[in-house]
């Protein structure tokens, strides 16, 4: 059975990567997230998804030139979709401790040999502090986060986002994945056997449309990234 992942929670239908978005996600019976982990200054894990504020926040700046305290004083509306109350840019510790998923897909971007190695510890860390460890897949396009995967958190189940399919099965097996987050146009029945062959979950992302989701769950694609996960849901799990 092909299963859902909310996409930044459920971004086309509440402001991503927020606590209000991950909640609506499991109120709408999707047991499953990706979300986007940066740094914040004082070396905690922020849930957002660019390097930079302005998108979801309208402040200028980078996440890595703010506290965690600050972040978490803004409000992440400003990308929409539109919501009533403020959306505070959520430490992942917050949602570990008010969000119960069966399994977290936790991206982290490219990023320096020195700051890859910072993130994956904290995130070991986290995870360790939440017993999360079986239900956590840390997944990253960056060859220095990957390295820094297998290298200091071994315990961790790594994941190799892919954007272009050449060398994509090489670089997951040299950095021991588990998981292959593959772009959605990148999904023949070709890819996705060979993928499977090679024994990764493959998690196709970003799926938005009935046609898509009906036609990637026929071809047994493991797990659908969506932003639209209620939606989703009454056409691949109508009960």
């Amino acid at each position: 059975m092909t299963r859902l992942y909310g996409h930044r929670g459920a971004r086309g239908e509440v402001p991503e990567n927020t606590l209000a978005s991950f909640q609506y996600c499991l109120e709408q019976g999707v047991r499953r997230c990706e979300l986007d982990l940066h740094l914040s200054r004082d070396g905690e894990l922020m849930v957002i998804h660019d390097p930079t504020l302005e998108r979801t926040t309208g402040v200028p700046g980078k996440v890595g030139d703010w506290d965690a305290d600050a972040l978490v004083a803004l409000d992440a509306r400003a990308a929409g979709p539109a919501w009533p109350a403020p959306c505070p840019v959520p430490r992942l510790d917050e949602l570990f401790q008010r969000c119960d998923f069966k399994h977290w897909q936790l991206e982290v971007k490219s990023a320096s040999r020195t700051r890859a190695r910072a993130t994956v510890l904290k995130i070991l860390e986290c995870v360790r502090t939440h017993g999360l460890s079986e239900r956590v897949t840390v997944t990253s396009s960056s060859a220095q986060v990957l390295k820094a995967l297998s290298e200091l958190t071994p315990e961790l189940a790594c994941g190799l986002v892919a954007e272009r399919w050449e060398g994509a099965l090489e670089r997951a097996a040299a950095h021991g994945c588990h998981l292959l987050a593959l772009k959605k146009s990148l999904c023949t029945r070709e890819n996705l056997a060979a993928a499977q062959a090679q024994g990764l979950h493959v998690s196709v992302w970003t799926v938005n449309s009935e046609s898509e989701w009906r036609a990637l769950a026929a071809m047994g694609v493991d797990s659908l990234i969506t932003d639209y996960p209620s939606r989703a849901r009454q056409v691949l799990d109508p009960q």
